[in-house]
């Protein structure tokens, strides 16, 4: 039995092996259900192992940077001093080149930047690069701000990282920044495990990696500023969002996170209550294909909350129900611009308006018909400004303020509706404004009761 011990990468691997009539299998089958790989002795655990590149077809590599790392081909047995911006040896395809070093990130580059001439699976664990020989269970990047950003930025040759480890669990500012931006060849992403996240963390981590179809999962539940920040922006390939479970979110803490991903069909749910600046801000923008909005059970908004959020969405045929009724500066601002296939807008019911609060909201949903009621009296700045420009269809609007609508309030904020329809006004308001910044010109005017 002893010429049998050995660690297998997968599940499936280990089952090929143990099909052979000369082995016995032992009676591990407590321990090799897929969702208990991590429990399983015959899985290889490659934290352990020093940052590897498999080499799938012959090239060399480089770390730009003044800075000098060693690099061994025979497992270790040997190590070689590698200068910055300089080739390593040719590595011919099937085999591996495996990295240490004590290197010290800054603001600008990180520790550097790998490139290849050849593709390239990535292996092990980069705090190798940190540690050198003394990189095994290191699980803290404190103090160690920038580490892994732009790692593998604009590396098009890495196509896999689903054996890379990352084992941190807690993090460090914009640890893995642009860690693997413009990474096109892409197809899988390394596990993050931290459950507490670091300002920036994850920002722009995997943006225009458009071969990745899916993201690892997101199981932190204390967030950061920026943290998840533009992190899969143009990740074209990406057809499902992770889980994302925080119920108190930071400022720009989603800001962007799937923008351009134009072949998501699903969005998250979010469960947060607590709100942030900017937090929603451009997530879902131009997500074409994105049907069905989460909900959003906040009732308590935040400057920009949800600024932009599904701009673009032009699959959107229903939005979610919003129901804060004390507004914050530009909280729904642009939220919906551009959603050309919603036919039913959320009730607003708000009365006490903000700064910018519904500003271009529903601009160029060109199925929309009819408005939301919009009971509140007063205006605040800009609330309404461009709020339904672009809405072709849009023949119903009940709007209760006695504010003197004008480019303050209303600013072209029914240009290009339909060209006859309903508005009711408030029996209480003596303004009598026609136009783009008032009542559309062509529509029959009702009064009602506040």
């Amino acid at each position: 039995m002893s010429k049998y011990l050995k660690l297998f990468k997968t599940h499936a691997e280990y089952e090929a092996f143990t099909a052979t009539t000369e082995f016995i299998k032992p009676n591990v089958s407590h321990c090799i259900n897929e969702a208990e790989m991590h429990y399983n002795p015959y899985v290889h655990d490659y934290s352990q192992d020093y940052l590897t590149f498999e080499a799938l077809e012959d090239g060399t590599f480089r770390l730009s940077g003044n800075t000098v790392v060693q690099y061994s081909l025979d497992n270790g047995e040997t190590w070689v001093s590698l200068a910055g911006n300089t080739d390593s040896p040719t590595v011919t395809a099937g085999n591996k080149i495996i990295w240490k070093a004590t290197l010290t990130p800054n603001s600008t580059r990180g520790i550097g930047r790998f490139s290849s001439s050849g593709n390239y699976n990535v292996e092990g664990n980069p705090m190798s690069l940190l540690y050198g020989d003394d990189f095994v269970g290191k699980t803290s990047l404190q103090g160690k701000n920038y580490a892994f950003r732009n790692l593998f930025s604009g590396s098009t040759k890495a196509i896999s990282a689903e054996n890379m480890s990352l084992p941190a669990t807690t993090l460090a500012t914009y640890c893995y920044g642009y860690m693997f931006y413009g990474c096109t060849s892409l197809t899988t992403a390394p596990e993050l495990p931290a459950t507490t996240l670091a300002q920036g963390c994850y920002q722009y981590m995997f943006q225009g990696c458009t071969s990745l179809a899916a993201a690892p999962e997101l199981p932190a539940t204390t967030l950061a500023d920026n943290c998840y920040g533009s992190m899969f922006i143009g990740c074209t390939s990406l057809t499902t969002a992770p889980q994302l479970p925080a119920t108190t979110l930071a400022d720009n803490c989603y800001g962007s996170m799937f923008q351009g991903c134009t072949s998501l069909t699903t969005a998250p749910t979010l469960l947060a209550t607590t709100l942030a600046n900017k937090c929603y801000y451009y997530m879902f923008r131009s997500c074409t294909n994105l049907t069905t909005a989460p909900e959003l059970p906040a009732t308590t908004l935040a400057n920009n909350c949800y600024g932009y959020m599904f701009y673009g969405c032009t699959s959107l045929t229903t939005a979610p129900e919003l129901n804060a009724t004390t507004l914050a500066q530009g909280c729904y601002q642009y939220m919906f611009q551009g959603c050309t296939s919603l036919t039913t807008a959320p009730e607003l019911n708000a009365t006490t308006l903000a700064q910018s609060c519904y500003e271009s909201m529903f601009a160029n949903c060109a199925s929309l018909t009819a408005a939301p009621q919009l009971p509140a009296t007063t205006l605040a700045t800009y609330c309404y400004n461009y709020m339904f420009n672009g809405c072709t269809s849009l023949n119903y609007i009940k709007a209760m303020f006695t504010t003197t609508p004008s480019t303050s309030y209303t600013n072209n904020w029914v240009s290009r509706v339909a060209a006859s329809g309903t508005f009711v006004k408030n029996s209480a308001a003596t303004w009598n404004v026609s136009g783009v910044n008032g009542i559309p010109k062509g529509w029959t005017v009702e009064t009602a009761s506040a």
